[in-house]
């Protein structure tokens, strides 16, 4: 599968990963819809692009802004989800501000696309959605509350489209990438094992896009912790991630 000559929608695309995807995604020739909530941010990596590709600011936390913006974008072949805010927090630090709005943001607010895709998708019986995880979602881990819950979430919401849509002409993946150099893993004040670059992370991203599996999680050997300890039992996982 190529990319060349669809229309795709990146959601969380002003910056980090989302902005460098849509770089890489562009230089391959897709015709790309950019949304976040910033429009000058968007208006300058337009400028950028080497191919056809607009700005359309959108709030993922309004409802209305989320409906008006699917109504604009019309048609498309491919969906990308990569918005996501985070701060990193312990449970004795609870923001409950800043958790609401991780969740709010980074899941309800991927629920909120889908809704006004996944329909059009279904009815065509033709599409291509990529949600973006993360190694955070598959089990607790120390000063990620709000964000780990979070991004369980978008990954259990692809695990079920997938169980509904596969064979239907509906292609669903799911990403979960490990540490990227972003505004966001800047907050954090601990050492992060494989930091990648967000050209990296996009690079692979856009490469597993063009394979017929379902999820990717990423850097390979990072992630065999985190999905080995599925299985290890409660006390042995906690005292690792203590």
């Amino acid at each position: 599968m190529s990319v060349k000559g669809q229309r795709w929608w990146l959601v969380g695309a002003s910056e980090g990963l989302g902005r460098e995807l849509a770089r890489q995604m562009s230089a391959a020739g897709a015709e790309l819809v950019l949304s976040a909530r910033s429009g000058a941010r968007l208006e300058a990596l337009v400028a950028e692009l080497p191919g056809p590709a607009r700005a359309l600011p959108m709030d993922v936390a309004d409802m209305g802004s989320v409906r008006a913006a699917a109504a604009e974008v019309g048609e498309i072949d491919g969906l990308v989800w990569l918005a996501a805010t985070y701060w990193p927090m312990a449970a004795q630090d609870w923001d409950a501000d800043r958790v609401a709005q991780m969740c709010d943001v980074n899941l309800t607010g991927c629920a909120r696309v889908l809704g006004q895709v996944v329909p059009g998708f279904a009815a065509r019986g033709r599409g291509h959605l990529v949600l973006t995880g993360s190694l955070a979602g598959y089990r607790g881990l120390p000063g990620a509350i709000g964000y780990g819950a979070s991004k369980a979430g978008v990954m259990a919401l692809a695990e079920a489209m997938q169980a509904d849509l596969r064979g239907s002409g509906v292609k669903v993946q799911l990403v979960n990438p490990g540490f990227i150099r972003t505004r966001l893993t800047d907050l954090n004040d601990f050492d992060m094992p494989f930091l990648m670059e967000p050209e990296e992370a996009a690079a692979r991203i856009l490469k597993h896009m063009g394979t017929k599996r379902f999820a990717l999680s990423f850097p390979r050997r990072f992630a065999a912790l985190f999905r080995l300890g599925q299985f290890l039992p409660d006390a042995l996982w906690y005292r690792i991630m203590g």
